[in-house]
């Protein structure tokens, strides 16, 4: 397993008939795939995230659309950036992820992570609890899913969950790849180090060197050669072969959301756009290159809210931006 070149879906706000939605979905997940991208992703959220769109736009479960993109695409890996913990139970989360995996026929990534959207918790029924409980569950679940992806049948018995000889049929393999996401570096990058063959970073670009520092060290208190531990990080990119075009969708698409751009100093907009790479393809391979992979990134995992449903654009990025990650 490797993610090198990634494309995550954030967004189903398309403007046309829910008929219509699955269908652009799919469309995006074909294009990715035939332009050089490994692996795909979707949200698991039940609710657009303040930031990206309104509460009560559409928002897919993450595992049904994983579960349809493997019956439209044949090669690149499907997964959830990042699974909340704290939606399922431990062993039917391994049990949903390991179908997957049978159904996509070992295409299968277990992205995941502690959960984090309040609303979703409050409104949903589901228990969100304290920073510290989070995590806390997220480690005791991981010590249940990781040996059931593995074919184990473990026992165990803690403060969140418990599992007695959990067996897990069928599997297409046995080392269907864990990937941990987040920005955490004690806990999150320790549970990487740990458990997980991929870690996905998201934080500020300029955050990079303090989060390569602390995944090194993480890594050496787990007993990890950090080498064997492949990192990327989550960037969103608004691309278009016209950067001036580019970037006049960047304010629109800011503006909309109460972000005047054209009204901020300096440095609130460098604040307010620091996890953006916006122009032309030129300009935003630059960007990406000099902002995270010469701090020691392996990949990049890149969303388009703004037109990667638009025909072409998904294409654009990968011709873009797998000369940088390798291939």
């Amino acid at each position: 397993m490797s993610i090198r070149l990634g494309y995550q879906i954030p967004n189903f706000s398309y403007g046309g008939p829910v008929a219509d939605l699955f269908p652009t979905v799919i469309a995006q997940a074909r294009e990715a795939e035939s332009s050089g991208f490994d692996t795909v992703f979707v949200m698991d959220h039940f609710y657009q995230l303040p930031g990206l769109g309104q509460l009560d736009e559409p928002m897919l479960e993450s595992y049904t659309a994983l579960a349809g993109l493997a019956t439209a695409t044949s090669t690149i890996q499907l997964s959830a950036l990042v699974t909340g913990n704290t939606y399922r139970n431990p062993t039917m989360l391994a049990k949903t992820v390991t179908t997957l995996d049978v159904v996509s026929g070992g295409r299968a990534v277990l992205g995941i992570g502690a959960g984090w959207f309040e609303l979703e918790h409050q409104q949903l029924g589901y228990e969100f609890g304290t920073f510290t409980d989070r995590f806390a569950r997220l480690g005791e679940a991981l010590e249940i899913i990781a040996p059931m992806l593995r074919g184990d049948r473990p026992t165990y018995e803690g403060k969140w969950y418990r599992a007695d000889g959990a067996i897990n049929e069928p599997r297409f393999r046995d080392d269907l790849p864990i990937l941990l996401g987040g920005s955490g570096e004690r806990k999150t990058f320790g549970f990487a180090a740990r458990y997980a063959d991929h870690l996905n970073i998201i934080c500020n670009a300029d955050e990079l060197p303090r989060k390569m520092a602390a995944l090194a060290d993480r890594c050496e208190e787990s007993g990890r050669d950090r080498g064997t531990l492949e990192t990327s990080y989550l960037a969103s990119v608004i691309l278009d072969e016209d950067g001036d075009r580019a970037r006049r969708l960047q304010r629109e698409y800011l503006g909309v959301r109460g972000v005047d751009l054209d009204a901020m100093s300096a440095s609130e907009r460098a604040a307010a756009t620091a996890r953006q790479f916006v122009g032309s393809p030129d300009e935003v391979a630059e960007q990406l290159r000099t902002r995270v992979l010469d701090h020691g990134i392996d990949g990049l995992v890149i969303n388009m809210a703004v037109n990667g449903h638009t025909p072409g654009v998904v294409e654009l990025a990968g011709r873009t931006l797998r000369p940088l990650v390798g291939g």
